[in-house]
C-alpha cells in the first residue's frame, strides 16, 4: 500500500505518472531498515524526482529522511534553457542529495526507460544505474561541514524509515517498482 495525496500521482497504463506541477513524497507504508529497491523510470527533458530513503513520513526526504537519491536529467539546466547554471556534483543523478556525488554518464537518453537498483545496508547506500554501480557510499562518514549549502541533514543516521518517491513537480514516470527487505 502507498500513502500519498491522490493529486500527486496517477496510474496510467501500468505506470505511476507524476502529475506536472505537483510535489510531495508518496511512500510505502511499511518501515524498512536494510532493503533493496528496484525501479524503472523515464524522465522528461529537465525532469527531477528522487528516491526517498528511510523517510520519516513527513518533512523533506533529503534532510529529514536518511537521504534522497537523486533521479534527475543529467542535462537539467540546459533542458530548462539555463545553460549558465550547473548542477552541483552532489545533485547529479544517483547522488546522495547534497552529500555524496554519483558517477555520471550512464543515464539513457531522455524519453527512454532506465533501470535503477538501490541497496541500503546500515549506513551504506549503493546505487546501480542500467547495470553500472554509480555510487557506493557510507553516509556515516560524510563530513557535515562539506555538505551542499551547509544544510543540516538531521535524518542522515536514521536506522529505519519508509521508501518513497520525492517528487519535484515534473512528469517523471515510474514502473515495476519492487522493494525487498534484507
Amino acid at each position: 500500500a502507498v500513502k500519498t495525496p491522490a493529486d500527486v500521482v496517477e496510474i496510467k497504463d501500468g505506470t505511476l505518472v507524476w502529475r506536472a506541477g505537483r510535489g510531495g513524497t508518496p511512500y510505502w507504508n511499511k518501515e524498512l531498515g536494510d532493503f533493496q529497491a528496484r525501479v524503472w523510470f523515464k524522465l522528461p527533458p529537465g525532469g527531477n524526482n528522487g528516491l526517498a530513503i528511510r523517510y520519516p513520513g513527513k518533512g523533506n526526504a533529503a534532510h529529514d529522511g536518511m537521504t534522497e537519491v537523486q533521479v534527475i536529467d543529467e542535462n537539467y539546466y540546459a533542458a530548462r534553457k539555463q545553460p549558465d547554471k550547473k548542477l552541483d556534483p552532489r545533485q547529479q543523478h544517483g547522488s546522495i542529495y547534497g552529500m555524496v556525488p554519483a558517477i555520471t554518464g550512464y543515464q539513457r537518453p531522455i524519453g527512454e526507460w532506465n533501470f535503477q537498483e538501490v541497496t541500503v545496508k546500515g549506513s551504506t547506500i549503493k546505487v546501480e544505474l542500467n547495470g553500472t554501480v554509480i555510487l557506493d557510499a557510507d553516509v556515516s562518514k560524510v563530513d557535515m561541514t562539506t555538505v551542499m549549502d551547509k544544510k543540516d541533514h538531521p535524518g542522515k543516521d536514521r536506522k529505519r524509515g519508509y521508501f518513497g518517491l520525492a517528487g519535484h513537480s515534473d512528469p517523471v514516470v515510474f514502473k515495476n517498482i519492487a522493494i525487498k527487505e534484507l
